[in-house]
């Protein structure tokens, strides 16, 4: 029912429906359309574009529809016995074969191919698949390096540099701050994140999205699967292998 195209067609706004929606799954079967702009401090028009976006005529429409989506969503879970996570991984895959997203995917790796160096950053689990994605293109011949400390001294021509930029929730400071930086001395970024309606991904050239449950342990720990950003800096990676081969 959502599908990229359609996550990707949702402005701020009806983004913010959608979360909502999907967050809320069971009450918004039984609320009014007032109610659901009331509860997302939207109007109601935005929910209307949200629903028309979707594919139904209106929210009356929706309803049903998002109601035939659960019943199959928790038949397919009940036959199929997967837990959430799988199920999560599942449909990201199922994503990233979209031909849109396989458009965009061809387009970034060209845009790897031609900067002179590749500059990866993030913070804690983030900076850890920084650093792999780092000595993974330098394995194949690219240009890389990953900068641990945020507060590292840019300087130097970096206008061909090409900068990636990790983090799950898209509003991590420490990285935010270092984009600034490097934007400011011409770099271009590509970033990837957990969704669209960060800052991270509206202040990049280029982004990746994936869209998974956050998971946090005690409000402070951070548990997010990260296998769909392994899967994105490999995917990328073969697609320049394939172009420089």
């Amino acid at each position: 029912m959502f599908s990229y195209e359609v996550l990707q067609s949702f402005n701020n706004l009806e983004m913010l429906v959608y979360n909502y929606v999907m967050e809320h799954r069971h009450e918004v079967q039984y609320m009014t359309i007032r109610e659901l702009a009331e509860a997302v401090h939207v109007s109601t028009s935005t929910v209307v574009r949200f629903c028309k976006k979707a594919g139904c005529d209106g929210y009356s429409e929706f309803r049903v529809q998002f109601k035939m989506f659960l019943k199959e969503e928790k038949e397919h879970k009940s036959k199929a016995r997967m837990d959430e996570s799988v199920d999560e991984l599942t449909n990201f895959f199922r994503t990233v074969t979209s031909t849109r997203y396989e458009e965009q995917m061809n387009e970034y790796a060209m845009h790897i191919k031609a900067a002179k160096q590749l500059i990866f950053v993030g913070i804690g689990t983030s900076g850890i698949l920084g650093k792999y994605g780092a000595r993974y293109f330098s394995n194949l011949g690219k240009y890389s390096q990953y900068i641990e400390d945020p507060y590292y001294p840019i300087g130097g021509d970096r206008e061909d540099a090409l900068v990636i930029a990790l983090s799950e929730s898209g509003e991590t400071q420490e990285v935010i701050s270092q984009v600034m930086h490097f934007k400011e001395h011409g770099c271009k970024i590509l970033s990837i994140t957990n969704g669209v309606s960060n800052t991270l991904a509206k202040m990049s050239d280029y982004h990746l999205a994936y869209y998974v449950t956050e998971r946090m342990i005690k409000g402070e720990y951070n548990i997010t699967t990260q296998v769909p950003v392994l899967y994105l800096l490999e995917a990328l990676g073969r697609r320049l292998m394939a172009e420089i081969s």
